[in-house]
């Protein structure tokens, strides 16, 4: 059990899902916030690895990170769901793309308040008070 790098893993995720409310309350562009909010799940799911002192894999598949976690975070079809949206968010390329759309605006609250929930369960899993990491 490793409390204090899952901390770490948890206060970098709280800074991207913070950046992403703001960033939503002042209505900025979708894309952004979806980087964002995928960074938040990414980080979050690894920060039960890091409590495990299990090996951290890099990808930015967040189902392939759940399937690594989920003996400690179960998730039902419909989050799954979000979690799959959500993957699409990360951005490999710097560059525009002309065939990338924005996000539409009510499936990024809907990811937001999903990272929310997984934030705070998993800070309740690992017993770590929320509101020390902000």
């Amino acid at each position: 059990m490793n409390k204090s790098s899952a901390q770490e893993w948890l206060r970098k995720a709280w800074h991207h899902l913070s950046s992403a409310q703001v960033l939503f309350e002042v209505d900025h562009y979708t894309d952004i916030i979806g980087v964002e909010l995928h960074y938040a799940l990414e980080i979050s799911l690894k920060s039960l690895l890091a409590y495990d002192n299990a090996s951290i894999k890099k990808t930015h598949e967040l189902y392939e990170v759940y399937d690594l976690v989920k003996s400690r975070l179960e998730l039902n079809e419909d989050e799954i769901r979000l979690l799959l949206i959500a993957t699409k968010y990360h951005i490999l390329e710097a560059y525009p793309s002309p065939h990338r759309k924005l996000p539409e605006t009510l499936q990024i609250q809907e990811v937001l308040i999903f990272t929310h929930k997984i934030f705070s369960d998993i800070c309740q899993t690992l017993d770590v008070n929320a509101s020390e990491l902000k």
